[in-house]
């Protein structure tokens, strides 16, 4: 190996997390983001997203999201300033100005008391999340839910759901607030689903694609991993992270983000949080380097999966 480089003291904290930017102290940030919530330029943006930052004693921004037209979206606080890190009570609106939804979370993790409008101002549902037996996630019992004709159709806990928005069609029995039986319903606007559970877990599904190709599956969604598994991916970074010597006692975090294609391919990485632009490009070069992994699936179709991933520079001992 090249005397230039070397790897003494370099500590690697690798773990798959949500999104996240670490805190700076702005006291009042403005960003624009496009379709996809992706930052973008002015003029080219859906939404433009407020990041106050006053309230960093307590380690919380405060986070307002707006349409183009200058419409609140969303409102909220959250432990990064991007937004990702969300925390306690959030409030998310129609275009029209009229109330979506009120939810909470913990650790950017839905948890607590949910409720839910129609467009019309209409109350749709209540509900609550609580922590599915993985700890990792979150788990929906419905309470009450109307149609849009107001007509309640699920009471306490217990119905026949039937939903139609934008994106698809879910309909099926709620008993205890859980999910029981066969489901069926339509997602991503042209797929199709049918699925079966046993109080709120589900035993088997079968999805269709736009082609009515079917896959079978009985996880709603997998993560991807790597092809020789995750252990090998944090050796490899280890292993293969050089660092100039002009550079051996550089402190900080270095965030990147990238996608896992359909094909396990990783593609458009880029680093949101930066420490020094030839280590922040030495991120990039090493994440890119070790090949496909297993690509993720939602309802057992392959699907692009968007992760983030942390290395920790400690410098020198």
């Amino acid at each position: 190996m090249n005397n230039l480089y070397f790897m003494k003291s370099l500590l690697l904290s690798i773990l798959f997390i949500p999104i996240a930017l670490l805190a700076q102290h702005n006291t009042e940030k403005k960003i624009y983001l496009d379709s996809l919530w992706n930052e973008t330029k002015e003029g080219n943006h859906k939404y433009y997203r407020i990041i106050n930052s006053d309230d960093t004693a307590n380690e919380l921004y405060h986070i307002k999201d707006y349409y183009e037209s200058g419409v609140l979206q969303m409102e909220g606080n959250s432990k990064t300033e991007d937004g990702y890190g969300k925390e306690g009570e959030f409030v998310f609106y129609y275009k029209n100005g009229n109330k979506k939804n009120k939810t909470n979370y913990y650790k950017s993790r839905l948890l607590g008391k949910d409720e839910k409008w129609y467009e019309s101002g209409l109350k749709k549902s209540e509900g609550d999340y609580f922590e599915s037996k993985d700890g990792f996630s979150s788990t929906y019992k419905t309470k009450n839910f109307w149609n849009p004709e107001e007509k309640q159709i699920v009471s306490n806990g217990n119905g026949y759901y039937e939903d139609n928005t934008e994106d698809g069609f879910d309909s099926g029995e709620i008993k205890n607030g859980l999910k029981e039986g066969i489901w069926t319903g339509t997602y991503n606007k042209k797929l199709h689903y049918t699925e079966e559970y046993n109080k709120g877990e589900i035993i088997s599904g079968v999805s269709k694609d736009e082609h009515n190709k079917e896959y079978k599956y009985t996880m709603l969604e997998v993560r991807p991993e790597p092809i020789k598994g995750i252990k090998d991916f944090y050796k490899h970074i280890g292993k293969n992270f050089r660092i100039p010597r002009a550079y051996e006692s550089m402190k900080g975090k270095i965030i990147t983000i990238f996608v896992i294609e359909k094909d396990g391919e990783i593609v458009e990485l880029k680093n949101i949080k930066s420490v020094f632009e030839i280590l922040d490009q030495e991120a990039i070069r090493v994440i890119s380097s070790y090949g496909k992994w297993k690509p993720g699936l939602q309802r057992g179709q392959n699907v692009k999966v968007l992760y983030s991933i942390p290395i920790s520079l400690s410098g020198i001992k």
